[in-house]
């Protein structure tokens, strides 16, 4: 009995998965969903663009009973409007004739239907999409789903309700760590991220790109792993070409995305936006008092714009890694945004072709620079999978120090701090050819880890260790101040 019912989850899980690249522990935790024995409330959520809708529709698409999806900027009686219209077709007009006219209505057809359902024994999925739009000012949209799921649907075994939306905040807010009927009320969360190199290649490869990893890193660095980005590659083509088609030809689709990215997700963008250019332009971070002087917001438009990009993974907030005292550093890493700002927003005009031009620009080496660091930092799983250290607890963060009591200033691109008593201190370089270590730069690495020493004092083995493209060349100076090398291969890799 239980080997049929494991071939049988076995095989639907295949079936299931086969239009699907990664994602494999949010199926799992779709799968466990499905099987439960009460209701359950899902909340799905993460940046723009990532994938949320394709993997619910997809994955769950013989579960759905109930599909609707919130309207950007659209007016209560609007949403009121499409919900009924989803009620309606599904219960093929045998129900109520009129359109609700609040929310508390609407949810009771929905009960109503719902309740129809309960002969059925697998699980019924009401996928409610872009969540957040839905709840406009002064509509009671909370308070309505607090009564439905409360009164109604977690009463239902057979219930599947499915909250989505790119406005993490709100999700966060309003839903999981909500203070009111909701508290405690989400029996699960899927954080959906974007793909990470290993499953892009995938991806890619799947759509008739096969192509060498420099040139899906270069892709990579363009426009991160979102999937709908991706999506608009051809085959046929080189990295340059299709980011030339995408980003900068003007009917490419990343050409304007900026223009409704931000906008899209969150109310006053335009304090998102200011603290995105600032942050583009110091790609090493800055402290929030530099990003208050920057972006002359207040205090709390500040403290909110920071919690809603971070939430919707814009930007990550590191602790200095010796003086906890000092200020966090906020750093810009949305792949895209940081090109946007870089290289399309300059050069709108240039139409398609620019890229080709400024691939041969100095701005380009100090940009993918800063950008392969970002990854790296992204795929620190495959970093310390790479050092053997996969089962070691680790601290990630990248140091400054700057000039002081007669040390002159240095930084460290990343730093593995590792529970084993070691750190590795990561140099990144991101080079069309093998890198070679120079007798200066060979002193300057000395150097850095001396001044790091000397500044924190530490008694672990520090060890240097260099994040590549391609092997760097291994000669005098490298043997003597390198002890450890990973190569873009290794960030390919697939890491349970």
């Amino acid at each position: 009995m239980w080997y049929i019912y494991l071939h049988f989850s076995s095989y639907r899980f295949m079936k299931n998965t086969a239009r699907l690249i990664g994602r494999e522990e949010e199926i799992a935790k779709l799968d466990a969903l499905l099987q439960s024995p009460q209701a359950e409330f899902l909340a799905v959520y993460g940046r723009r663009r990532v994938g949320k809708t394709y993997l619910v529709r997809a994955y769950l698409k013989n579960h759905i009973v109930f599909d609707i999806t919130g309207t950007q900027n659209g007016s209560r009686e609007l949403q009121l409007h499409h919900f009924f219209d989803e009620y309606r077709g599904r219960v093929k007009n045998r129900k109520r004739a009129t359109v609700p006219v609040n929310w508390h209505q609407a949810f009771e057809c929905l009960a109503t239907y719902l309740k129809s359902l309960q002969r059925l024994k697998t699980k019924q999925v009401v996928f409610i999409d872009e969540m957040p739009w839905m709840d406009t000012p002064k509509s009671s949209f909370i308070t309505a789903l607090e009564f439905f799921w409360n009164q109604h649907a977690s009463k239902m075994n057979n219930v599947l309700l499915i909250a989505c939306g790119s406005a993490s905040s709100w999700i966060k807010k309003k839903l999981i760590n909500a203070r009111g009927g909701l508290h405690n009320r989400v029996t699960q969360r899927i954080k959906l991220l974007p793909f990470n190199l290993h499953e892009t290649a995938l991806f890619l490869k799947k759509k008739g790109l096969d192509l060498p990893h420099y040139q899906l890193l270069e892709i990579y660095m363009a426009m991160g792993g979102i999937p709908f980005y991706l999506n608009q590659a051809t085959k046929g083509k080189s990295a340059s070409q299709i980011i030339d088609a995408i980003c900068f030809s003007k009917t490419g689709l990343l050409h304007s995305e900026y223009e409704q990215l931000y906008h899209s997700l969150f109310k006053n963008a335009d304090h998102h936006e200011a603290i995105i250019s600032a942050l583009a332009a110091h790609p090493q971070g800055i402290i929030r008092q530099a990003l208050a002087a920057r972006t002359k917001l207040s205090e709390g438009s500040l403290s909110r714009a920071l919690e809603e990009l971070v939430d919707c993974d814009f930007i990550t907030v590191y602790d200095p890694y010796i003086n906890k005292k000092k200020e966090s550093v906020y750093k810009l890493t949305d792949l895209y945004s940081l090109f946007y700002l870089k290289f399309i927003k300059p050069n709108k005009i240039n139409g398609k072709g620019a890229w080709q031009r400024l691939l041969q620009s100095s701005s380009f080496a100090a940009w993918s620079g800063y950008a392969f660091e970002n990854i790296c930092m992204m795929h620190i799983q495959q970093v310390k999978a790479a050092l053997g250290i996969q089962g070691v607890h680790t601290m990630t963060n990248s140091w400054v120090f700057r000039a002081s009591n007669g040390l002159p200033g240095a930084q460290i691109d990343m730093i593995i701090d590792r529970a084993d008593n070691t750190i590795n201190l990561c140099e990144a370089k991101f080079t069309q050819d093998n890198f070679v270590i120079t007798k200066k730069y060979a002193t300057q690495l000395k150097l850095k880890k001396s001044i790091f020493r000397q500044v924190s004092q530490t008694k672990k083995a520090t060890f240097t260790t260099l994040l590549t493209t391609y092997p760097a060349i291994q000669n005098k100076y490298y043997l003597d101040e390198v002890e450890n090398e990973i190569t873009m291969d290794k960030l390919f890799e697939y890491v349970i």
